[in-house]
Parts: C-alpha cells; sequence; structure tokens
C-alpha cells in the first residue's frame, strides 16, 4: 500500500454553506445517497490514528482476521512515531496529515476520501486497541437495514463490563442523559467512536457541519436534529491501553467545556423540517 497525498483532499471540492442555519432543501440536495445499497456494498474501515505505532500493527491484523478484503484507511494525524510505517507494511492505506489536527478533522479527512471514491458504507474505530473488530460484522450488519443512518456500538449495551475512572464514566453519564434528552431516543454511549455509516451520512460528515474536535454527543444532537436516523447496538470494547489516545487523551475540564459549547451551537442551529 501506499501514503496519499494531504494535497488530495486539501483541494476536494464540497457544497459549502453561507449560513450556519441548516436548511432542509439544502439537507435534501446536497445528502442524498450516492448509489443504493447492494448485495454487495463497497465498504471502507477508517482509522484515525497519532503516535499509535506500538498499538497500530495488532489493530490492523485483527480486522484484517475478522474482515478480510475490506479496504483500511489509516489517517496519520501528523504523528511523530512510526505510526506511518507500521500501518504501511500492514497494507493498509495512510494519509498523512501534515501536522496533528486532531481527531474530527482526522476523521473528516477519511470520509472525504470515501465520498471521493464512491463508498456506501464507513466503518469507523480508534487506533489503540479499545475496539473489538469482531463487531465490526454486527455494525455492518445493522447500517445495512432499512432507517439506518448511522449505527453507534455501544460499550454498555453489552454484556461484558467496561471499567473506566469515576470521572470519564460521570462524563458519560451526563452527555449520555443530555443527547437522549434532546434526541428523544435513548443513547448510552455518547463517546463511542466506533460507528458505522452510509449514504448520505458519510456525505454529511464531509461536509463542513462535521465539529471539528471530538464529534461525540454534539454530532448524536446534530445528525438527529437534521433527520438522520441512528441506532445503537451492543459491541465489547476494551479500556484503552494508552491513556494519552486519540480519542481520550483530552483533559477532562476542557473536553467539559468543548462539548457544552459544541452543543449550544448545535441548538442554535435550524432544525430543518423532515
Amino acid at each position: 500500500m501506499k501514503t496519499l497525498s494531504y494535497q488530495t483532499f486539501k483541494s476536494q471540492t464540497l457544497p459549502q454553506r453561507e449560513s450556519a442555519v441548516i436548511q432542509e432543501d439544502y439537507i435534501a440536495e446536497t445528502f442524498s445517497y450516492q448509489e443504493p445499497l447492494t448485495k454487495q456494498p463497497k465498504i471502507l474501515i477508517i482509522i484515525p490514528a497519532y503516535n499509535e505505532g506500538k498499538n497500530i500493527g495488532a489493530v490492523l491484523n485483527d480486522i484484517q482476521k475478522q474482515s478480510p478484503g475490506i479496504p483500511i484507511l489509516v489517517i496519520n494525524d501528523g504523528s511523530s512515531d512510526n505510526t506511518e510505517k507500521i500501518a504501511l507494511e500492514h497494507n493498509a492505506e495512510v494519509i498523512s496529515l501534515p501536522y496533528n489536527s486532531g481527531y474530527g478533522v482526522a476523521l473528516q479527512t477519511g470520509f472525504l476520501y470515501a465520498v471521493k471514491n464512491n463508498f456506501s458504507i464507513v466503518v469507523q474505530m480508534d487506533s489503540d486497541g479499545q475496539h473489538d473488530p469482531a463487531n465490526i460484522k454486527d455494525l455492518l450488519e445493522e447500517i445495512q437495514k432499512e432507517n439506518r443512518d448511522v449505527v453507534i456500538g455501544s460499550r454498555f449495551l453489552s454484556r461484558a463490563s467496561y471499567k473506566t475512572s469515576l470521572a470519564r464514566h460521570a462524563g458519560m453519564l451526563l452527555f449520555g442523559n443530555i443527547a437522549s434528552l434532546l434526541c428523544g431516543q435513548k443513547v448510552t454511549d455518547p463517546t463511542s467512536g466506533f460507528q458505522a455509516l452510509k449514504g448520505r451520512a458519510i456525505q454529511f460528515v464531509a461536509s463542513d457541519h462535521y465539529p471539528p474536535d471530538y464529534p461525540d454527543a454534539d454530532f448524536i444532537i446534530l445528525m438527529n436534529r437534521c433527520g438522520f436516523k441512528i441506532k445503537e447496538i451492543p459491541v465489547t470494547m476494551h479500556a484503552s491501553p494508552d491513556k494519552e489516545s486519540m480519542h481520550h487523551g483530552h483533559k477532562t475540564i476542557y473536553y467539559v467545556f468543548k462539548m457544552f459549547l459544541s452543543i449550544f451551537v448545535t441548538l442554535l442551529r435550524k432544525s430543518p423540517k423532515r
């Protein structure tokens, strides 16, 4: 495999909005399906990675064992270690960003690639070994059902226990309750980065609506308000072996402040009538 130039995506032309208001006709016209799902949809696995040289090889091995034949794209987010080298050695496509841009930007780069190459389903997962590749098939099975735009893997719907710090668990519970209230449906795992998206949801993430920092509860609320159908399913997650991983290395107070701010901005936007 090869490293792809970031310039390929920097010049990507996508629809732009003139205001922060999300219009119904804009959603309908811009995020219509590119192609109907078939019995053999075109699937891509996206993995953002920042200094994950210690973990990325094992993660890629497990994915290739569980989901052979599905292409994998690693977004190397300005890593200073050998993340890119190891990903290439494991036959993944790699896009290397010129500097560390953050989790949301890295993810969106992957979705730009998916749109450009006409993938109909995207599975996103973390690079630190937290997400169990055995659950990829479950996400794919669920996302191909009717009335599914986004499928989120929830560690709290699984029978397996998930251990985390008290502060982190409290944050998950807080934002899960906020998302549940605002979405009108139960949200148990608002910080899960183990998701599958299809069609118009892929295009939406590739647009300028996507939260650039840590798209968690704010992303779920935004997608719900824009009429996307969201479903949680149980998955197995393991405690991250690296506390400074890309998705969870932020400071708690900073994260809580940014998430509340992002949710507030989301609520200020005009919700389209579906």
